[in-house]
């Protein structure tokens, strides 16, 4: 089976609850993955948003998730987990928060297997800069996609 990401918070391409956008609770939701490929030392899991008006727009950041983990529980942001400086400013998860009556945002949560155990980033990389320091060793990626509008 092929490298993949879920939760059961939410369907791929279906809403993400607000509970875990600013208007609810604001904690990252469950995140589950399975078969990750042979060779994989940790995971990098970042939370866009290509929507966002201008630019895409980053909300989470966490790495150096150990490979034999397969999941993140509902609120895991909170789990000292190493993390990236969100479009916020934020070492934290911020979940969706779209400007009202800009539509439909899609919140891509983005799963990368690195074949590394640790990265190397400054304590202020921004979540950006994660990504681009974790694709040299990304050896598969899954996507979870949610939608959200206020």
């Amino acid at each position: 089976m092929p490298f993949a990401i879920s939760s059961p918070a939410f369907a791929d391409g279906q809403p993400i609850p607000a509970l875990y956008s600013c208007v609810g609770a604001n904690i990252s939701p469950p995140i589950m993955w399975r078969d990750a490929p042979s060779g994989t030392r940790s995971f990098v899991l970042v939370v866009e948003d290509p929507d966002a008006p201008g630019r895409v727009f980053r909300h989470w950041g966490v790495y150096d998730i150990p490979a034999d983990r397969t999941a993140l529980s509902q609120g895991a942001s909170l789990e000292g987990l190493a993390r990236a400086i969100n479009d916020f400013g934020h070492a934290r998860y911020d979940g969706p928060c779209p400007p009202p009556g800009t539509g439909v945002h899609h919140y891509r949560f983005r799963l990368a297997a690195l074949d590394r155990a640790a990265l190397v980033v400054g304590a202020d990389a921004d979540v950006a800069a994660l990504w681009r320091a974790a694709q040299p060793y990304v050896i598969a990626e899954a996507e979870l996609v949610g939608t959200y509008s206020r």
